[in-house]
């Protein structure tokens, strides 16, 4: 899983940073997945994920690359997509940006014991991603100030004047689409690494 999980990784931020559409994008687009990268690979001995979590952020870090390569408001078949009068490529990174952290955050809450009872822990995972979410857009207006004209393709408005707002709805389904549809298999993948002798045994 770690060999296959790496070389995947790798190879595709090699193919991302060939003759990116956007050099200065690309970077910021790929820091998340490299810093993010980093720190899976220094917890990795002192706190173990799940398998289904490592998959799903390497999915994510995918995600983060092509949109690097291509830009959000260029990436191939995504233009005009179901009527579209944009590039919505974007979208499908907004909606991972809160689909993959509730997943983490769902995880470290229940393996640290931070909060009791599936309902008032769903709200906190919510409020994380949402926080997480906004946070994401403050650093894309910082960059723009930073910059100027050079962040309109990390911005990737595409003239849609609601951009921030929808950015943050779909970060929104996201998280809620994850809780719902991944709480069962998690806490499988959850009962599975707590009896493993090499994993954090700190579980509910």
């Amino acid at each position: 899983m770690k060999l296959l999980w790496s070389i995947t990784f790798i190879v595709v931020l090699i193919w991302s940073g060939i003759n990116p559409k956007d050099q200065f994008t690309w970077f910021l687009e790929v820091a998340p997945a490299i810093i993010g990268a980093m720190i899976l690979a220094l917890t990795y001995r002192s706190f173990r994920l799940t398998d289904m979590l490592y998959g799903f952020i390497l999915l994510h870090c995918i995600v983060l690359m092509i949109g690097g390569h291509y830009t959000y408001a260029e990436v191939p078949f995504f233009d005009g997509l179901f009527g579209a009068e944009r590039n919505n490529y974007d979208k499908v990174g907004h909606f991972f940006q809160g689909f993959v952290p509730a997943l983490l955050a769902r995880e470290i809450l229940i393996r640290k014991q931070v909060v009791n009872g599936d309902m008032w822990r769903n709200v906190i995972i919510i409020s994380i991603c949402l926080a997480f979410s906004a946070f994401y857009e403050l650093i894309e207006w910082w960059v723009a100030i930073a910059t100027g004209e050079n962040a309109e393709a990390f911005l990737g408005t595409q003239g849609y004047i609601w951009d921030t707002q929808s950015d943050m709805g779909i970060a929104l389904l996201g998280a809620i689409s994850s809780l719902i549809a991944l709480s069962f298999w998690h806490d499988k993948q959850l009962s599975m690494l707590a009896n493993k002798p090499e994993s954090t045994k700190v579980y509910r």
